[in-house]
């Protein structure tokens, strides 16, 4: 797993509000940093890219189109519909055992596009639901998602880091296998 040694202390500066202000300082800067140097390791030749859409960033690899991180500040629940035909739209050839997976759970408002993820589909309604709720719960806090590759597996992640960051606590990261 990812060693996210610095993530603590970082956590302890930042004061809690609504705006993410607190985390645009360091912490999303140190996550970045990190995930980028991580990916390196696997796809050294890239273009990696940042764009922001519905108050949520994503790292997306053009060169090998995948995803790469996915991260933002809860609002809190997201009442918004979901666009059932748009999600239907994108491409789902990993096999039924699969799921389009949102990167930023749509009940936190994460889109389609980007943020959807060939995610097994036990991961995807089960032990992964855990931090999406809370994050929902817990509006201030920063959620992200770190996806996975090895060299060989294409735009098919193989494990993820789940984060939840909220202040005055300490950070909840999981590893999730893929």
């Amino acid at each position: 797993m990812l060693e996210y040694k610095k993530l603590k202390a970082l956590m302890a500066n930042v004061a809690h509000s609504s705006s993410g202000t607190p985390f645009t300082a360091e912490v999303v800067p140190y996550l970045i940093s990190l995930w980028l140097d991580d990916y390196a390791r696997i796809a050294p030749k890239n273009h990696v890219i940042e764009t922001t859409t519905y108050g949520f960033s994503y790292l997306f690899d053009l060169q090998h189109e995948r995803l790469i991180a996915a991260w933002g500040i809860s609002r809190g629940k997201h009442a918004g519909a979901r666009d059932k035909s748009r999600m239907a739209g994108h491409p789902l050839s990993q096999g039924q055992n699969y799921h389009r997976g949102h990167a930023i759970p749509h009940t936190l408002g994460g889109p389609t596009d980007i943020n959807l993820v060939p995610q097994r589909g036990s991961l995807n309604i089960g032990p992964f639901r855990v931090l999406e709720k809370q994050a929902v719960l817990t509006p201030g806090s920063l959620y992200f998602t770190y996806w996975l590759y090895t060299r060989s597996s294409k735009q098919v992640p193989t494990e993820v880091d789940q984060g939840l960051l909220i202040p005055g606590q300490k950070p909840v990261i999981r590893r999730h296998k893929n």
